[in-house]
């Protein structure tokens, strides 16, 4: 019997070397391909367009993420990849140390295209490494930490020197890579003898394309962002080089400590004002220092809130798929999707000669359609991710308030102590995975426990314990 000190070891240890591996290479990816400060200091030095080899790039990390779930199948073949591919990139990075050469679009392509299986084959150590209720907090982590790194990488690039910011972006390869040794090719659950569980019975299809569309629709307007805004505040290099991720970093931090209780769909609904405010104020204010603040902070602010919360919504999905990468993966792709079209509407509206009208109306209409569909978003993904309407009541409550009603039920029931804290937790929609590894017990012994309750209540189902945990609740009230 494994002793549940050695487990808690276990899963600490991946959340926190796979929460460094995908920030240190993240700082990397953002720096230099898909933001690509690094390459466009480059670009600078030598007199060069580089904007057709980054949307090269950007286009293979698409295409990366999106059939990265064919490719990787099991978690030693996502360690496998990472590790093989890391040097790969480093080796591509390099190559941008030399005179410009055909060789730069091929490692740039070749970057993107690796890249995204990276990202997605991280997905295994994301679901495995990180209980299902702390992965918004794994997420805030990466988003954070990657993005600091970022800002120290483009400050050297453009401030210093870009092959000093090239350098330092191998580096984070580097240490990526030596850090990616220690990832574990198999789960906490099976060191805990607990095999590994994936939700049946339930589709996400419907749900993962509804996400996927509203991804690519909001992200529209940060690809407007990168080509109509960014360089209408280019002679503001010295500010934007560092403060241009701030407001993202602060807003994740944010969302990262907020109260279980705080209903986060209201914090959607003023992002997309945000997104939209932004907007207006870049055809109404000036190209000043003070409105470069006030349209950066509401722009990036509330692109930190979206990404932390898709990343968040793809990290509960994980469990609904024998392959993570697949959901991660196509998901993650929507966003660089959305992007893409983003940049390219961008840059055939600069062509005009009122881009910045043009590109708020758009904005406004892209802003309009994501709050048309919000609401039927959130009907998608509480349909999957929750398994009744009763458990968000749950969940909302007070822990006294919530642990008295289970408490009271139990009794009613004649529930052990153990069976209590398996109903407990069953009616917080958790998966029998979870709740084994809560617990420190066995998945099959969650099933004989819920066997047991189902059948002292004369049930079949968690949705019959759900509705006669609500009946009885709304009894009492009376």
């Amino acid at each position: 019997m494994v002793s549940r000190e050695r487990i808690r070891n276990c899963i600490n240890s991946e959340r926190h070397i796979s929460i460094l591996v995908q920030s240190l290479f993240s700082s990397w990816l953002l720096a230099f391909l898909f933001e690509g400060q690094i390459l466009y200091s480059l670009a600078g030095s030598f007199g060069l367009n580089l904007r057709n080899i980054i949307v090269g790039a950007m286009v293979a990390h698409f295409v990366g993420l999106f059939s990265s779930g064919f490719l990787i199948r099991t978690k030693k073949t996502a360690r496998r990849f990472i590790l093989v591919f890391y040097v790969f990139c480093i080796l591509s990075t390099s190559v941008f140390l030399f005179p410009t050469s055909i060789l730069w679009p091929i490692a740039a392509v070749t970057c993107g295209l690796l890249s995204g299986g990276c990202v997605a084959g991280w997905s295994y150590f994301y679901r495995d490494g990180t209980p299902r209720n702390e992965r918004t907090k794994t997420a805030a982590d990466v988003l954070i930490y990657s993005n600091v790194l970022m800002i120290l990488l483009n400050m050297a690039a453009i401030h210093v020197s870009p092959y000093l910011g090239l350098v330092l972006s191998m580096l984070m390869l580097a240490i990526a890579f030596i850090s990616a040794l220690r990832l574990p090719t198999v789960s906490a659950a099976v060191v805990s003898l607990q095999p590994i569980h994936v939700e049946k019975h339930v589709s996400i299809i419907k749900p993962l394309a509804f996400l996927c569309l509203f991804i690519v629709v909001l992200t529209i307007n940060s690809g407007l962002m990168y080509q109509v805004i960014n360089p209408a505040y280019a002679h503001l290099g010295l500010l934007t080089s560092w403060y241009w991720a701030v407001p993202y970093i602060v807003a994740v931090l944010i969302m990262k400590n907020l109260s279980r209780k705080t209903n986060r769909t209201y914090i959607l609904f003023v992002a997309i004002a945000m997104m939209g405010f932004a907007f207006i104020g870049f055809i109404t204010l000036g190209r000043s220092i003070l409105s470069y603040l006030v349209i950066d902070t509401l722009m990036l602010g509330a692109c930190g809130v979206f990404d932390l919360f898709w990343w968040s919504i793809l990290g509960e999905m994980l469990e609904y798929d024998k392959n993570p990468v697949r959901v991660f993966g196509v998901g993650l792709s929507s966003n660089v999707l959305g992007i893409m079209l983003g940049g390219f509407i961008g840059k055939a509206i600069t062509s005009s000669g009122t881009q910045s009208f043009n590109s708020t109306l758009l904005a406004m209409a892209v802003v309009c359609v994501t709050l048309v569909l919000l609401p039927p978003l959130h009907k998608q993904l509480s349909a999957v991710l929750k398994d009744h309407a009763f458990l968000t009541t749950l969940l909302e409550m007070p822990t006294e308030e919530n642990n008295h009603i289970v408490n009271s039920f139990a009794r009613f029931g004649d529930l052990s102590d153990r069976e209590r804290q398996v109903a407990a937790l069953l009616l917080q929609g958790k998966t029998y995975r979870t709740i084994a590894g809560e617990l420190f017990i066995s998945e099959n012994t969650v099933k004989y426990y819920v066997k047991n309750i189902y059948s002292k209540f004369n049930i079949q189902s968690r949705t019959e314990l759900i509705n006669m945990v609500s009946n009885e609740e709304t009894t009492k009230k009376r």
